[in-house]
């Protein structure tokens, strides 16, 4: 597999975060080039962040890579209004989608939310699927939207609401079994794990949308072990065994060794 070059955009977050780590660790990516607002607090030689604020991006800020991951999201109660939510879950997504289609990166890998749908009655997944709906309009070569559930992972900060609802699914999670697994709890780890695996491993899909449950299932395929060299396979030992000899030019022959001993020491004319 050719080595990558990856892009993340929201890096600072649960999944982003964990997913810089992830790619600089990874032996399929050489370069990792995160676009932030803050400095991180992981460094990596692979690693190269430039601070930006999403406002002043321009595509001159973006070099090509083979995927750009994006990992923006905050809650309304962060944000502090309505409208700046929608600027960083809609508006930045979107114009980092146009940046990117623009100079050539061939596939996106962004989180959106389990539930998301713009004629939702729910403020929030009719957000995520604003913000889906814009990117799939742009048309790019490739798109990957992940839905996850509820995210479990330390946060940098404390979200009350998110805090008691993990607690109740990992209680419930064993319980939620069939069409209801997709409700079921996932690590940040997890999905940062399956955008990696999707960015690798599923190329030929223009569009699509994983869910959840999906997502907790994806690891990397086990890679093939080539069989032991056994003995007998190194050199056919039936040929011996057949009666047949070596080749006569390749066979030693001491007497042929004596007469080029012979003939290198006697002096030419």
């Amino acid at each position: 597999m050719e080595m990558r070059s990856a892009i993340v955009v929201g890096a600072t977050g649960l999944v982003g975060s964990t997913l810089v780590k992830q790619l600089c660790e990874s032996d399929e990516y050489v370069a990792v080039t995160v676009i932030a607002r803050r400095a991180l607090d992981y460094s990596h030689p692979k690693l190269v962040v430039r601070i930006k604020e999403f406002d002043a991006l321009a595509e001159s800020d973006m070099e090509f890579a083979h995927e750009i991951f994006c990992c923006l999201g905050t809650t309304i109660k962060k944000a502090g209004s309505r409208e700046v939510f929608e600027k960083i879950d809609v508006e930045y997504p979107v114009q980092i989608a146009a940046m990117a289609k623009n100079r050539g990166i061939q596939h996106m890998i962004v989180i959106s939310a389990m539930g998301a749908n713009e004629k939702s009655f729910a403020y929030y997944n009719r957000v995520k699927g604003k913000m889906e709906k814009e990117l799939i309009d742009i048309d790019l070569p490739q798109l990957s939207i992940v839905r996850p559930s509820l995210l479990v992972g330390n946060r940098s900060e404390l979200r009350i609401g998110e805090k008691i609802g993990a607690a109740v699914l990992a209680v419930f999670n064993p319980l939620l079994i069939g069409p209801l697994k997709r409700y079921r709890s996932i690590k940040a780890e997890q999905v940062a794990l399956a955008m990696i695996v999707i960015a690798l491993y599923h190329k030929n899909t223009k569009l699509a949308i994983y869910p959840s449950n999906e997502l907790a299932q994806m690891t990397p395929p086990e890679l093939e072990e080539e069989p032991e060299m056994k003995r007998e396979d190194l050199f056919n030992w039936n040929k011996l065994q057949s009666g047949n000899v070596l080749d006569e030019e390749v066979t030693f022959d001491k007497s042929k060794i004596k007469q080029y001993k012979v003939e290198r020491d006697t002096p030419k004319d």
